[in-house]
């Protein structure tokens, strides 16, 4: 029988709190007050009070932890070797367009390494979590990545390029790129729109991979601690260990990360 730690009890109540802000606020989506933040990228009222929410009920829990937060950037605390991660409603575009697929993101770094993780959906009220060497979860049942061993089987999520992001570097072209050879090779290829959610199904089992360019922190941190605790491999797209100083994810299971790899590799 599991146990939760202390630090995942503080974190599952600051999502569930800021969650059930969330579902009110999707609730009156066309009333919220939206600025602009960037080209084709939003920021809303009920993303800035999600982020408040949490970092209040994490500042009660642990006073002496930073935070690295989306919107509120850089928290120095008194213990430097702790800070959160935050990512208060990853998904805002789906949110604000009124599609149901959102999440809140926290993750715990200690020294640099992600040691616990949660990722929350507030609409199907499915809690995923998982600690350092303690296993991945959803609510109260484990996971498990798939076990599929052939691409012609698999299903992968991505994210796509849109207005402003990923224009460096020919990112268009290589992502299409990227996709054809994917389309060529697997039973299908999915874009949900909140990379949060895109990892913690795979740490489910539900995608048998994910690959994505030009994420934050707070994007993937406490993801791809679930896949890995699920027994999946996370790495960039060249085969290094996984790195938050190059924005570059790619996600499998054992069996199909190195031919999942070797096809983005093939898409010059």
């Amino acid at each position: 029988m599991f146990v939760r730690s202390p630090n995942i009890n503080v974190m599952i109540k600051a999502a569930e709190k800021a969650g059930r802000g969330l579902v009110r606020d999707f609730g009156e989506v066309e009333q919220l007050q939206v600025s602009k933040k960037g080209p084709a990228d939003f920021v809303s009222t009920a993303d800035k009070r999600a982020e408040e929410t949490i970092r209040r009920e994490l500042e009660k829990a642990r006073p002496e932890y930073g935070f690295l937060l989306e919107e509120a950037g850089v928290v120095k605390g008194s213990d430097e070797d702790y800070r959160w991660i935050v990512d208060p409603l990853d998904g805002t575009t789906n949110f604000l367009h009124g599609i149901p697929h959102f999440a809140i993101s926290i993750a715990l770094e200690e020294k640099g390494e992600i040691v616990a993780g949660v990722i929350y959906d507030p609409v199907k009220d499915e809690m995923f979590w998982a600690e350092k060497g303690k296993g991945a979860f959803v609510n109260d049942r484990r996971l498990r990545v798939s076990a599929r061993t052939r691409l012609s089987e698999s299903i992968f999520a991505t994210g796509i390029p849109f207005m402003g992001r990923d224009t460096e570097d020919d990112g268009h072209g290589l992502f299409l790129r990227r996709l054809e050879k994917i389309m060529e090779k697997t039973a299908g290829v999915r874009r949900f729109g909140a990379a949060s959610l895109d990892l913690a199904y795979v740490a489910a089992g539900r995608y048998d991979g994910f690959w994505e360019r030009g994420l934050a922190p707070w994007d993937v941190a406490a993801g791809v601690l679930l896949v890995k605790e699920a027994g999946g491999f996370a790495t960039d797209a060249q085969g290094r260990a996984f790195s938050f100083k190059r924005a570059d994810v790619v996600t499998a299971n054992e069996k199909i990360h190195k031919s999942l790899l070797d096809v983005l590799r093939s898409a010059k």
